[in-house]
C-alpha cells in the first residue's frame, strides 16, 4: 500500500446516484490522485480489476445487481478496504455485510468528514498488514504490543496476559480499525461455532480493557460496537 503523503493513489466510488458520487468524489479527492466511479454494479467490478484501486466506497443500492454482490467478487480476488454505504441501520445487515467481506460500513446520511477519516484509518491498516501483524511492535497510546515475543508494556511496566487474552488481542490487532463481528473475534479465537459470541467476548473484552485502557469504563482502544462486535483503534 502506498504512502498517502507520497503516492494518494486510487479510490473507487460506487453509486447509481450522481450527486451522491460527486460528494463523494469531492470528500476523497484532496487525499487520493485520482477519484474513479462506478454507476452499476458490473462497471464496479470491471474497473475494481482493471484498476486496481486503493479504496473502494460502495452503495448497497445498485440498479443492476446489489452492492452485496460487489463485495463477494471483488473478494474473490483482492483484500481491498471496502467501505459500505447504505440507508440500512439493521444491526443484523451490518454483521451480514462484514461477513460478507466489507471492512466498515456507514449510514446515509454521513458526514464526510467521518468518511474521510474512515478511508483514511482503513489505508493505514492496509499499509500495516503487509507485514505480518506477528513480527510487528504496535504502539497504541502509552501501550507498546510486540507479539512476537509475547510482551505488552503499558507506560513502561509490563502487562500480564493469559493465553486467551493474548488470542484476542492478536485477533483485533491483525484487523485494527476494522469493525469485527461478535462470530468472526469468537470463531479467530476458540475456532468453534458453538457457545454464546456475544458472552465469551464481553467476560475477556472487559478484562483487556481493564489491563490495557487507561480507563476501562470509557475505553478509547477497544471500541463496542453495539449488536455488532468491536474495534481496536490504534489511533486511541
Amino acid at each position: 500500500m502506498r504512502s498517502l503523503a507520497s503516492m494518494p493513489g486510487i479510490a473507487l466510488v460506487v453509486d447509481d446516484e450522481p450527486h451522491i458520487r460527486r460528494a463523494l468524489r469531492n470528500s476523497l479527492a484532496p487525499d487520493f490522485d485520482r477519484v474513479l466511479e462506478a454507476g452499476t454494479a458490473s462497471e464496479a467490478v470491471d474497473l475494481a480489476a482493471a484498476q486496481r484501486p486503493d479504496v473502494i466506497v460502495l452503495d448497497l443500492a445498485l440498479p443492476d445487481r446489489p452492492g452485496q454482490w460487489v463485495c463477494a467478487e471483488i473478494r474473490k480476488w483482492s483484500t481491498v478496504p471496502i467501505i459500505v454505504l447504505s440507508a440500512q441501520h439493521a444491526e443484523t445487515e451490518k454483521i451480514r455485510l462484514l461477513d460478507e467481506g466489507a471492512d466498515d460500513y456507514v449510514t446515509k446520511p454521513f458526514s464526510p468528514q467521518e468518511l474521510r477519516a474512515r478511508v483514511r484509518a482503513h489505508l493505514r491498516r492496509a499499509r500495516l498488514s503487509e507485514r505480518p501483524v506477528d513480527e510487528a511492535v504496535v504502539t497504541a497510546g502509552d501501550l507498546a504490543i510486540d507479539l512476537a515475543a509475547r510482551t505488552v508494556r503499558r507506560g513502561g511496566e509490563s502487562v500480564h496476559l493469559t493465553p486467551t487474552e493474548w488470542d484476542l488481542l492478536r485477533a483485533f490487532l491483525r484487523d485494527a480499525g476494522k469493525t469485527l463481528t461478535h462470530q468472526q473475534l469468537f470463531r479467530a479465537v476458540w475456532a468453534t461455532s458453538g457457545g454464546d459470541p456475544q458472552q465469551y467476548l464481553r467476560v475477556y473484552v472487559a478484562n483487556l480493557r481493564r489491563k490495557l485502557e487507561p480507563d476501562a469504563v470509557r475505553p478509547r482502544l477497544i471500541i463496542t460496537e453495539p449488536g455488532v462486535g468491536y474495534r481496536f483503534e490504534t489511533d486511541g
